[in-house]
């Protein structure tokens, strides 16, 4: 284990600057150590401050061409690679949002949580305590999901008010998230109404959050804003702005469902909405990415992302996440060539 965690804590040199990273070693039996408020002041909010959320800009194309040239110039190799990996699998959110999700399903996927990596690669690398952030499943999956996850410190994420489209009726949307809380998720992800961002109606998308972050009382809220249905970069950093105001400790890319989720160029202008606001209010907030990202080389992208926006301080699972399903399996192969030097079948990486 020394040599290889050795090698965890060099393995930015290759993205120029060294890190310290904070990942446990050893098995939280009794504490979510993932949560954002065990480590950092939760974002209480501002008032709404409209000449800010207006004076919000996007230069497509230089954003663009800035997210264009970061997975060629941050590659990682070999153990530097498995490193990363592995900080990769302790940020996701591991999900299901299937129609025909069941109870052994999500048990299933509790397990592939609790232990993610193969156990003899896991022991390869001295990586046999890895576990990743949370679990993330529909509400109804959330008592059984619970159950599986109770001594393993792995939290539970609940998607919420009328995912994925978030038309259904205002106050069962509300309901929704506090039956979450009440079945025991501890994070909650809210979809926005996408037509306040498209009509311009900042108050109303403002006061919509408030009232979600206030029904989630001490769970955490990742506020999804959709990008792909957001028409413009600039409405993303706008929307980004107003969802933070309003009391969002993460902001989310992407249901999964729409035609196009998360990107880098999106994620780009999301990053530096955070910075804004951090620079601004001394609050961090979380960013998550999801949809669309399988591979372990894209997961390493995003993390350089994060890395030269943000700095080392996000590169932990209590502001980072990944919402995906089988990036898991992608990762798993790369850490198995590394142990091995042979690449297997993605059939034998399954999520559960």
């Amino acid at each position: 284990m020394t040599g290889f965690l050795a090698k965890w804590q060099t393995a930015c040199d290759a993205l120029d600057q060294p890190w310290q990273p904070q990942l446990s070693m050893t098995h939280t039996h009794e504490k979510t150590a993932q949560l954002p408020q065990v480590t950092e002041p939760r974002n209480p909010g501002t008032a709404l401050d409209l000449d800010w959320v207006l004076s919000a800009r996007a230069n497509r194309s230089a954003i663009e061409r800035r997210a264009a040239s970061l997975p060629a110039r941050r590659s990682v190799k070999k153990a530097h690679q498995a490193a990363w990996l592995c900080r990769a699998v302790s940020c996701i959110d591991l999900t299901t949002l299937s129609g025909d999700d069941t109870e052994d399903r999500v048990r299933r996927l509790c397990a592939k949580a609790a232990h993610p990596i193969r156990r003899d690669i896991a022991a390869a690398i001295g990586m046999e305590a890895l576990t990743v952030g949370a679990v993330c499943v529909y509400h109804d999956m959330v008592p059984a999901a619970v159950a599986a996850l109770a001594q393993t410190g792995i939290p539970v994420a609940a998607v919420s008010t009328g995912f994925p489209a978030g038309l259904s009726p205002f106050h069962l949307r509300v309901a929704e998230i506090g039956e979450s809380v009440k079945a025991g998720a501890s994070e909650i992800d809210i979809v926005i109404s996408r037509r306040h961002v498209l009509t311009g109606n900042w108050q109303a998308l403002y006061d919509e959050m408030r009232a979600f972050r206030a029904a989630c009382g001490e769970a955490h809220v990742k506020a999804i804003l959709a990008t792909g249905e957001l028409g413009t970069l600039e409405n993303v950093a706008r929307a980004s702005l107003v969802c933070m105001m309003a009391g969002a400790d993460f902001i989310k890319t992407s249901t999964g469902k729409e035609s196009v989720n998360a990107t880098l160029p999106v994620s780009l202008v999301m990053m530096r909405a955070i910075r804004d606001y951090h620079d601004q209010t001394g609050f961090r907030i979380g960013y998550k990415p999801a949809g669309g990202i399988s591979k372990a080389k894209d997961a390493i992208s995003y993390l350089a992302m994060i890395k030269e926006e943000l700095g080392d301080r996000w590169l932990r699972p209590d502001l980072f996440r990944f919402g995906a399903s089988s990036l898991l399996g992608d990762i798993e192969r790369q850490l198995e060539h590394h142990v091995t030097g042979a690449y297997s079948a993605s059939w034998r990486h399954a999520m559960g």
